[in-house]
């Protein structure tokens, strides 16, 4: 059992106060966006005998167990983040397995850079999500129906914005959503940037429902992801609900605390929302043009009272214990690699005490016995 040191990412969307309130430490007036859990090479958490990929790479099968390692290889296939949103994050969208295997070998291939900025895949992985709520969290995720994000533009009154809500509703729903999206990133820069001006001023004046999409274009103005967000469900979730957000689903976080786990990959294309690369050829073909609900996740009831967040994929697993007063011990020990994260109260793990923050690797096979009042979550894999 490993008690970990984790690194905290500073970009510039990260809130200064939520994270550093959850470490119960004082804020250092910078944006702390993001704490990373795990083995990513770009930022693995540090233990006491050094690096956590490099205990794992010393011995993969002590560390994560023979089942995962035959299913997944000799690495930790996910990682755990605490993620503080104080300002919109990009519009984006994950590849699945397939398409990720194919576009890392193409541009490798191709000879592009690693660190080029114009490079979609940085590996050769799918990169599925969950984000699962501390606070009350704002978002955008997958298209709302046709009809229903066309009747939310026309709302905005604005004239230059007509023929999309015309092209909402004269087409079937794929092909609807397909040549909005397109038409919003192909369109001339300036004239794209003067349609979002008046639309933003309109959503400032309206508020309600139009709000989320004023603040996304204070932050982002000009930007075609403002208008390219309002074809997405816009979803606040309460503490304890998630959203997963699989491959070729649109998707952009906008505030709040949560804690979100994923594939161990660096795959993202966006949409709009930032100043960096858009590839929309490669885009559109990414995307899943479907709508529906948001799929706003509620946990379900597990043995010995973990509440699990079920997801169609294997890596990654996350539960989430609230434990009581006076409460019986639990035993999380499993054959499977496991991180450990206290967000509330004061977790006792085996000798190791956890207040809001901190965290610990479990070994596979090692013995872990969990008590004390607050909530824990626990991020694994299904091996």
């Amino acid at each position: 059992m490993y008690r970990l040191a984790n690194t905290v990412r500073p970009y510039a969307w990260g809130s200064a106060t939520a994270l550093p309130e959850l470490l119960g430490v004082e804020p250092t007036g910078e944006p702390q966006a993001e704490m990373w859990m795990g083995a990513h090479p770009g930022a693995p958490s540090r233990t006491a005998r050094g690096p956590l990929n490099e205990v794992i790479d010393a011995d993969p099968e002590a560390a994560l167990g023979s089942a995962a390692v035959a299913k997944f290889g000799p690495r930790l296939p996910f990682l755990l983040k605490v993620l503080a949103a104080g300002a919109p994050l990009s519009l984006q969208v994950h590849p699945d397995l397939g398409q990720a295997q194919e576009g890392f070998a193409e541009e490798e291939r191709r000879g592009v850079p690693l660190d080029a900025p114009h490079r979609n895949y940085k590996d050769a992985n799918h990169k599925p999500e969950l984000i699962c709520a501390l606070t009350p969290f704002e978002g955008l995720c997958g298209f709302q129906h046709p009809v229903a994000a066309a009747d939310l533009i026309a709302g905005l009154g604005v004239d230059s914005l007509k023929p999309y809500v015309d092209l909402l509703h004269a087409h079937p729903e794929e092909a609807a959503l397909r040549e909005v999206l397109t038409a919003l990133l192909s369109a001339d820069p300036e004239e794209m940037a003067a349609t979002v001006a008046e639309a933003a001023a309109a959503a400032e004046r309206l508020g309600g429902a139009y709000a989320p999409y004023a603040t996304l274009a204070h932050h982002f103005p000009g930007d075609p992801g403002v208008l390219a967000g309002m074809l997405l469900n816009h979803v606040t979730l309460q503490p304890g609900e998630a959203l997963y957000l699989g491959a070729g689903i649109p998707h952009a976080y906008i505030e709040g605390l949560g804690v979100e786990i994923m594939a161990n990959s660096d795959n993202v294309l966006r949409c709009g929302l930032t100043p960096k690369h858009v590839d929309v050829p490669e885009l559109l073909r990414i995307v899943r043009f479907e709508s529906g609900d948001a799929g706003v996740l509620r946990p379900e009831a597990g043995t010995d009272g973990a509440e699990v967040y079920e997801t169609p994929i294997d890596e990654f697993r996350l539960s989430r214990y609230v434990l009581p007063e006076s409460g019986a011990a639990r035993d999380l020990s499993a054959p499977l690699p496991q991180i450990l994260l206290c967000t509330a109260g004061r977790v006792q793990v085996g000798e190791e005490t956890l207040v809001p923050g901190e965290s610990l690797f479990v070994t596979a096979g090692e013995s872990a016995e969990v008590s004390g009042t607050g909530t824990l979550f626990r991020a694994t894999v299904v091996a």
